[in-house]
């Protein structure tokens, strides 16, 4: 892209851990980017301070109340402000934005990006639920429709380097590498007593609430094979997860003779978010150098079997198909929910989420309406069954 074209972006979840990375490299290149539009979700003071900074046309917020809000912090501020469900699909289909950075968590973010791909917008993905809950109608869609969809996990974005320049026939896996979270060595029998507040401490990754539980019980790790499956068209077979405490291979792909090509990088998301937005060109960033001497070493290891069971269910769910993604996703979501607010305790996610997919019959899907009822029927079982605990 020529230096003197500015790219129109909309950020979906401009608040969150990703959102604020991104307007940071814009806010670095200006003159390579401008904002068009902007979402949040509950914090309305940063959501208010990024339109004074980035002046986007267009800010979407949860409800009418937090238009309000939002309106009073603003004061005189001609930006529009657009509501619910309806204002998220207008500031993800606005005609100026070329592109569209996905990062609402949750299986909340899958409707205004399916509307985005619809109108033509290329998307940087940060909402792998996107891909776990409607994989093949997504990526039917972009193939339709001509649009470039960009990885943002590290992981992701890893291997969609590592992938550049080779021939996806000559690719015999894919290596998602996983820090382990906080709880890697400690002891099975402990893991009852875990707090949130113990869950929350990830080692290197500094990340959202839920995303940071996600990472805990590695079902984050288990959701990231199944958008693997759905970004690179490869089997559940062919994705493997190995246990890399040091967060710097961020991923691998191995190739079928025997060569293994990785991407290396210090544990910072702006480095695969920059790379999302700028493709094919690499964007300076003030980021510290990888130092590999200090480092010493890297290792390697296979997941322990029944340590992170949330990462079997995954495969499992993958596996299954059809409904059974979103049917994962969605009862984790309330599961994890229900952890940090107390009401359960960790070792109860796994476990709920395993007897709402016995409970669940795997169907077909064939429109975002049939993911929507199988996400909206998981979390009314999950709810039922969490009630029941109380």
């Amino acid at each position: 892209m020529p230096t003197s074209a500015r790219k129109c972006l909309s950020i979906l979840g401009a608040t969150g851990s990703i959102g604020v990375s991104t307007l940071d490299i814009v806010a670095a290149h200006p003159e390579r980017f401008s904002v068009g539009a902007l979402t949040g979700g509950n914090n309305l003071e940063r959501l208010a301070e990024q339109v004074r900074a980035f002046r986007p046309a267009l800010v979407g917020v949860l409800s009418v109340a937090h238009g309000l809000r939002l309106r009073e912090l603003l004061g005189t501020s001609p930006v529009e402000i657009v509501t619910g469900i309806e204002g998220l699909i207008a500031c993800a289909t606005l005609p100026a934005a070329e592109m569209v950075v996905s990062a609402i968590v949750g299986a909340a973010g899958l409707v205004p990006t399916m509307a985005a791909i619809e109108a033509g917008k290329d998307i940087a993905l940060a909402n792998k639920e996107t891909l776990v809950t409607a994989g093949a109608l997504v990526m039917d869609a972009v193939t339709r429709k001509g649009v470039c969809l960009f990885p943002v996990d590290s992981e992701h974005s890893a291997i969609f380097q590592s992938l550049q320049g080779h021939q996806r026939q000559d690719v015999r896996r894919l290596i998602l590498t996983a820090s382990g979270g906080p709880f890697r060595t400690r002891r099975l029998a402990e893991l009852s007593r875990v707090t949130p507040a113990d869950a929350l401490a990830h080692p290197n990754w500094q990340m959202g609430r839920k995303i940071s539980i996600d990472s805990a019980t590695m079902m984050n790790k288990g959701l990231e094979v199944i958008e693997a499956r759905w970004l690179f068209d490869l089997p559940g077979e062919q994705i493997a997860v190995h246990i890399h405490p040091q967060s710097i291979v961020h991923s691998m792909v191995e190739y079928r003779d025997g060569s293994v090509i990785a991407q290396l990088g210090i544990p910072d998301m702006k480095a695969p978010i920059a790379y999302a937005l700028s493709y094919p060109d690499r964007l300076p960033l003030d980021l510290p150098p990888l130092d590999l001497c200090a480092l010493k070493s890297l290792t390697f290891d296979a997941p322990e079997k029944g340590r992170f069971a949330c990462l079997e269910l995954a495969y499992a769910a993958l596996a299954a198909g059809g409904s059974a993604p979103a049917v994962l996703n969605a009862a984790n979501e309330i599961a994890v929910d229900a952890f940090l607010q107390g009401e359960i305790g960790f070792l109860d996610i796994p476990a709920l989420i395993q007897q709402v997919l016995d409970r669940h019959p795997v169907s077909a899907l064939h429109h975002i309406d049939d993911v929507l009822h199988a996400d909206r029927w998981a979390r009314e079982e999950t709810r039922r069954r969490i009630a029941a605990l109380l």
